[in-house]
């Protein structure tokens, strides 16, 4: 489904993401754990080119390019393939839940605004806000415009979902509520990339965890292996940081 080689980005003279290789196999769910300023969020950007890399390959389905000299229709391409949940909503304020949704199906995708509603219904209905079609943002919690979100990037049928901290800007009672949807779709099989400290989210869903560091890949394997078997003691430094002493027997 993904693969990406020697994947470089510097933002002038700092360089944030140093040669990355990952390979992600379709209906993968994969977590970037790391510090903060490790090259993570860098890292999805330039997956769908929200930045452009500075050098490398990246392979998303069918869709290959050479980031040094990728053109605009393939960019198209690999965005296509590709949707984003961002850390804060991103919604538009002046308009409803539901042409929250119907924004990325009518505008960019061209379709009848008849059946992009009928699909935004269904999609805000599987992500639990069936009943808040015509509420707008500042009538929704925290929670429900996350979920918002998360249904703004369904509706576009993608191959892959990236996800960047969706939980990090929630009150602490309203994580649940997004991570429950989140583990609802990785159960149905959709590629998911995930930028996240929710280390029970990533012990129970992830096929993958990643522990990303000053721009390199510093340890990769299951779950179980990275969080509870970490070979790497820059792994295990960060790890101490984060887990709950209880669960913490490295």
């Amino acid at each position: 489904m993904i693969v990406v080689k020697g994947l470089c980005k510097s933002f002038g003279k700092q360089e944030v993401l140093k040669g990355i290789d990952l390979t992600v196999e379709k209906g993968e769910v994969v977590v970037l754990l790391g510090p903060s300023g490790s090259g993570k969020t860098t890292f999805l950007r330039c997956l769908n080119f929200l930045e452009r890399p500075d050098a490398g390959e990246i392979t998303i389905g069918d869709t290959h390019v050479d980031c040094k000299s990728v053109t605009k229709n393939e960019i198209l391409q690999i965005r296509r393939n590709t949707a984003m949940v961002f850390q804060l909503y991103n919604l538009f304020k002046n308009k409803t839940a539901l042409e929250n949704v119907m924004e990325g199906l009518v505008t960019p995708r061209k379709i009848p605004k008849i059946e992009a509603e009928e699909i935004s219904r269904k999609i805000l209905k599987k992500v639990g806000l069936g009943a808040k079609h015509d509420a707008y943002p500042s009538q929704l919690s925290g929670g429900q415009q996350q979920r918002v979100g998360i249904a703004r990037a369904l509706a576009l049928n993608p191959e892959v979902i990236l996800f960047d901290e969706p939980t990090s800007a929630l009150d602490p009672e309203l994580v649940g509520e997004v991570l429950a949807v989140m583990k609802k779709v990785a159960k149905e099989g959709l590629t998911m990339i995930v930028v996240t400290h929710e280390i029970s989210f990533a012990r129970d869903i992830a096929s993958k965890v990643i522990f990303i560091d000053g721009g390199v890949i510093v340890e990769q394997g299951t779950a179980e292996e990275v969080l509870f078997h970490p070979k790497e003691e820059r792994t295990r430094q960060f790890l101490k940081r984060i887990l709950p002493a209880s669960d913490y027997s490295i």
